[in-house]
């Protein structure tokens, strides 16, 4: 009984691999089929050409969306800063207070009877 439990396995194994001997026949048969077809032919040629050698193949749109990215970043920060500009301006139109105080800080101007100490701190990193 062993023995036929085991003839019947390799027998099984056997008509798996001509199965799968027949499928690969068949699925070669149908791609050399198909890399014969000249619209085949011609759809990939044509595709190889705009993806690796055309002036916008797929390295250059790549570097052309980071190129994008990157200034579409410049764009939002200076759009912030003209936005902390301009709210500066209308400050400094509207208070002379807050004018003398900008003077002051950023251009380090002074009345004619006082004396400006500027303290700077160094970074001491080692």
């Amino acid at each position: 009984m062993f023995l036929f439990l085991a003839n019947n396995a390799v027998t099984l194994d056997i008509l798996a691999d001509f199965d799968f001997l027949i499928f690969t026949f068949e699925l070669m048969k149908r791609l050399l089929d198909l890399f014969r077809n000249k619209y085949f032919i011609a759809i990939a040629a044509f595709s190889v050409w705009m993806m690796f050698f055309d002036k916008n193949d797929i390295i250059a749109q790549y570097e052309y969306s980071v190129q994008v990215k990157k200034l579409q970043q410049e764009k939002d920060f200076y759009e912030k800063e003209t936005a902390l500009v301009k709210k500066d301006l209308k400050e400094l139109d509207s208070n002379m207070t807050s004018a003398e105080k900008f003077a002051r800080e950023k251009y380090f101007m002074k009345k004619e009877n006082e004396d400006v100490f500027v303290i700077v701190k160094e970074n001491t990193e080692k």
